[in-house]
């Protein structure tokens, strides 16, 4: 069994006990030798670190733990790089969320102004990730989690040649949720799964090999916990018409007026809200006894994060041929969309070989949608890493959110001016 270097690059993540957990819980397939855990906040990361190298105490072999801030020092001889960062940390977040309420739009982290401001806060540190890879760990395979995820993941897709997957939870969060509230937990399930990351659709499920997807579509958006399912309780005769069930953050396009009226009405951002609870959680990881994940991490969000990683690594490290949920450049999977654009889509894994299923042709009801925002990303990342002023305003505009021109300047230069430590565009 080969022994792995894993490097976490923004290990002072309170996200990270839970991806060390995944690979705890996998030790009998893979032997992980170091982790190195790299952040820019040395005071973060020895307080995180700290609990990490307590629960690696509970492996078997206890694979070596190393905290650095050093880019180089962490990425060196890597295997995989796992990214997770945060530029600007959660009041980054906050403060994007804000500039689009200000605005008369809805304020969130990945979609919209919140995810655009997101996008090129990091698209500079993700390709120059990229580029230690390329020197100090070439082969090795980027993992990236960092939000939002298909834009990063088609920076570096685009604009380097190291190999990279993309990955968010939304996809087996939905996945797991439905098979245990639909009482398929035992069963061989399949969803037909497609799109863009933070906008996906299910068009198919299949139940031990048998198409179920009419039956399976009615019981789903009929039942209580609908919601937790799909993130969101969806209009049933809208997903029915479509004959694609949304996931999650649709709830932002087809909802939008009412979500726009809720977050507005709302004391705090969720970016905000999750300040105090990542301070507490700092606290609880203080605590010198403590030797596993709490269960305070589960109020962070990000459920099945490390299971969508650790299981993926497992794959590329076993041929075992799993499939997984993943964004990966196009390559003629969806019909209609650039080779390079970055779609997240099913795909059959098995050591350095990714397949993703084949999609084929949109339903004519979300074609126009999925190719409105695709455009908008694919301008967000030549914007991101080109620095480039112009393109950050025809990005901006091209998002459907985007009302007017006019809008989309005022927003683009609030986002300049209070976020002028990160982004610099010409």
């Amino acid at each position: 069994m080969k022994e792995l270097k894993i490097c976490v690059i923004g290990a002072g993540s309170t996200y990270s006990p839970e991806l060390i957990d995944g690979f705890f819980n996998r030790q009998d397939k893979m032997k992980v030798k170091e982790f190195a855990l790299m952040d820019i906040r040395m005071d973060r990361l020895k307080i995180v670190g700290g609990l990490i190298e307590r629960m690696c105490q509970h492996y078997d072999n206890p694979p070596k733990v190393i905290m650095t801030d050093d880019l180089k020092t962490a990425v060196e001889g890597a295997d995989y790089v796992v990214t997770q960062f945060r530029v600007g940390l959660l009041p980054a977040r906050a403060k994007d969320e804000r500039i689009g309420l200000r605005h008369g739009y809805i304020g969130q982290e990945t979609t919209g102004p919140g995810g655009f401001a997101k996008a090129l806060r990091t698209i500079p540190v993700i390709l120059e990730i990229a580029e230690m890879m390329k020197k100090y760990a070439p082969g090795a395979k980027l993992i990236n989690f960092t939000n939002p995820s298909g834009i990063i993941t088609e920076a570096v897709a685009r604009y380097t040649d190291v190999p990279v997957v993309g990955l968010c939870n939304c996809p087996i969060t939905a996945f797991m949720r439905t098979k245990k509230h639909m009482g398929w937990e035992n069963d061989d399930v399949f969803f037909d799964y497609f799109g863009l990351n933070h906008l996906a659709f299910i068009k198919g499920i299949y139940l031990n090999g048998k198409d179920v997807t009419d039956e399976a579509f009615e019981k789903i958006l009929d039942h209580p916990n609908c919601d937790e399912m799909l993130g969101y309780a969806f209009n049933k005769r809208q997903a029915l018409a479509m004959r694609v069930l949304p996931v999650s953050y649709l709830q932002y396009y087809f909802h939008q007026k009412e979500l726009y009226e809720k977050i507005s009405s709302q004391e705090k951002t969720r970016g905000e809200s999750l300040i105090e609870v990542d301070k507490q959680l700092l606290k609880d990881y203080s605590d010198p006894n403590l030797t596993t994940k709490p269960a305070g991490l589960s109020l962070r969000g990000g459920a099945w994060y490390s299971e969508a990683a650790v299981s993926l690594i497992n794959s590329m490290e076993t041929n075992d041929g799993a499939i997984h949920f993943v964004c990966v450049p196009n390559h003629g999977c969806i019909q209609g969309l650039d080779d390079m654009a970055v779609v997240e889509v099913p795909a059959v894994v098995k050591g350095d070989c990714l397949r993703t299923l084949n999609v084929g042709k949109m339903p004519a009801a979300i074609d126009g949608l999925v190719k409105h925002v695709k455009a908008y990303e694919s301008l967000t990342v030549k914007a991101g890493a080109e620095r480039s002023a112009d393109d950050a305003l025809l990005a901006l505009i091209s998002h459907p959110f985007i009302r007017s021109v006019n809008d989309a300047e005022a927003i683009l230069d609030d986002i300049i001016r209070e976020h002028a430590e990160y982004i610099h565009l010409h």
